[in-house]
């Protein structure tokens, strides 16, 4: 599978959105749509992407009782993305339901991915707020080989955990990281980033990039030297 660019497009309207992605008159980039702009707009933004030519991946975290999510996953892929996700510490019976859910009546569904440890959470967070005692990066692989033994095609992880990803599940178990910034850009409120060209050599197959793209001068410019750092010799 070639590597590719996600455009995080942390907007709050329909309106800003597409302002945004009309000034993408070459191609048409892989975007993901979050919480922030879902709540805002719903299903609607989702097909009217679609439409326009562009895959998505849905960003909205799953995470309830297995029977909730099965129902809540029927419904999403009714909308043709590409990946949606999940949160791992529902468990892997929440994720295998999340599958049967998510698949069509003609064996087809969108990529599913899981979230294993939000990029917020760090050791103290997890011991004292989670009381889980475990290193961080114990239970981050952990979480990954429950959604690999759960029939999941991935996890979003830091750039930073890619290989280690790879290594415990395989090759061919996506890695989507976000927190990738330029080497002259501004790293934000991001602790842990890497380039893209770094993303690409730890083995991250998408990256997810928002302000370096979305916040630029000339996003277009900007999301065409990403792309190219990112899967220059794919």
């Amino acid at each position: 599978m070639g590597k590719d660019v996600i455009i995080a497009c942390d907007f709050d309207s329909a309106e800003k959105t597409f302002a945004f992605l009309d000034r993408f008159t070459g191609r048409k980039p892989f975007v993901k749509i979050g919480m922030e702009l879902y709540y805002a707009e719903g299903p609607a933004i989702v097909r009217e992407l679609k439409r326009r030519g562009h895959k998505i991946f849905l960003d909205l975290k799953l995470h309830d009782i297995p029977n909730t999510v099965k129902k809540a996953m029927a419904v999403l892929s009714r909308l043709d993305v590409d990946i949606c996700n999940l949160h791992a510490a529902g468990t892997k019976r929440m994720m295998e339901a999340a599958i049967e859910g998510l698949t069509r009546p003609d064996g087809t569904r969108p990529l599913l991915i899981a979230v294993t440890q939000l990029t917020s959470t760090d050791q103290e967070a997890l011991e004292k707020d989670l009381w889980i005692e475990k290193p961080i990066d114990e239970v981050v692989m952990h979480y990954a080989r429950n959604a690999r033994e759960a029939g999941l095609d991935g996890v979003v992880c830091s750039p930073l955990e890619a290989g280690k990803v790879h290594a415990a599940c395989g090759a061919d178990f996506l890695t989507v990281t976000p927190g990738v910034r330029f080497a002259d850009g501004d790293v934000g409120d991001q602790k842990r980033v890497m380039t893209p060209a770094e993303a690409k050599k730890v083995g991250s197959d998408y990256i997810v990039v928002g302000r370096p793209i979305t916040a630029a001068e000339d996003p277009v410019a900007a999301y065409e030297r990403c792309l190219r750092e990112f899967t220059e010799g794919e």
